[in-house]
């Protein structure tokens, strides 16, 4: 039986390092190394058999070399802090939208992403343990957590460091986030503008962002003129206690309480399904607010009134300012107005 002649024809072996192109080539491995990497420093004829001739032979740099050279990993750390709920999980909807946002960002940019989750009390230095590692190019954090002296500590030292969060005058590290004081205050004044007058706000206050939004509710309710009070009630975040929790508070909470400010859209979304159980209706009974306008909240019945922040414009500017600081620029925080969206909730 005959061979066809293509099964005969030896195939090109492998090379495995830059030395073994040089042979080869008969040229030097720094101008293996320059041709490979596009450099106008080899002429247009040597770099094209050069880089057909690592075609030819399956070569491929290895690229953590090149970086040690260049001194740069391409690689950006995603860190996500959970000081005050350590329960939480990765899979919550805000983390999962922020993550595919700054994913989609990242990766459109020819970075690599190195993803965290991180509880702070295990490791002390857990920040000073990430920015140390020599493993990344820069670290974007999602929340702040109850970590602000750590973050701030690190920020005095490493510049290429964003972090999504809450921005306070005087504040070192640069931070990229929604007003959730002026979001509060929206929240607020939509509830009371609808005649409530006894509130309820469902949120964990150990967190900056939350503590912020309860304070923006507050200060609206007090200046409202109308004797509208808010009573706060701490609330898990995460999903294993979130329900029990909050399945326990409307039991025992003031049976007068007519509107419910919830500080993120998961709790809001948690606590309608809780009211339906119970027979109470929304808006009818108690009027609801949550927080981010998630994807989801479109998804419930009724549809959620919440308070929109930036989540995709967020994630654009975290990266953005990244860049910019890894390039050594000084840049400022960036803080974005929220805006109410009214739907059928309230």
């Amino acid at each position: 039986m005959h061979r066809m002649a293509s099964d005969t024809a030896e195939k090109p072996h492998r090379i495995r390092n830059i030395s073994e192109l040089a042979k080869l080539a008969g040229v030097s491995a720094g101008t293996v190394s320059r041709a490979l990497a596009g450099k106008d420093l080899v002429n247009r004829e040597t770099r094209e058999r050069i880089q057909a001739l690592a075609r030819e032979h399956g070569f491929r740099p290895n690229q953590m070399a090149s970086r040690l050279r260049t001194g740069q990993t391409g690689v950006i750390g995603v860190v996500i802090p959970l000081g005050h709920e350590q329960k939480q999980h990765i899979s919550d909807p805000f983390f999962m939208t922020l993550l595919g946002h700054l994913a989609d960002e990242l990766t459109e940019g020819g970075y690599e992403l190195m993803l965290s989750r991180v509880i702070p009390a295990q490791k002390v230095d857990w920040l000073e343990r990430i920015v140390d590692s020599g493993m990344l190019d820069g670290v974007l954090m999602i929340g702040q957590s109850n970590q602000i002296e750590t973050i701030e500590r690190i920020a005095e030292i490493y510049r290429p460091l964003v972090v999504w969060g809450t921005w306070r005058e005087g504040q070192k590290h640069c931070v990229v986030g929604t007003d959730s004081f002026a979001g509060g205050r929206l929240a607020a004044r939509h509830l009371i503008a609808r005649g409530c007058r006894r509130l309820a706000f469902f949120g964990d206050t150990r967190g900056l962002e939350i503590e912020q939004r309860l304070d923006g509710a507050r200060a609206e309710a007090a200046e409202s003129g109308t004797g509208a009070v808010i009573e706060a009630y701490p609330t898990h975040l995460s999903a294993q206690e979130m329900s029990d929790q909050i399945a326990s508070d409307l039991t025992q909470m003031d049976p007068a309480v007519d509107g419910i400010f919830a500080a993120s859209d998961v709790i809001a979304m948690a606590t309608l399904r809780l009211l339906h159980e119970t027979g109470r209706k929304v808006p009818g009974d108690i009027a609801l607010v949550g927080f981010d306008d998630l994807p989801l909240a479109t998804q419930t019945v009724p549809q959620l009134t919440t308070i929109h922040q930036d989540i995709a414009g967020g994630a654009r500017a975290m990266v953005a300012s990244l860049m910019r600081r890894i390039a050594g620029e000084d840049v400022p925080s960036t803080v974005m107005a929220p805006e109410l969206i009214v739907r059928e909730s309230a």
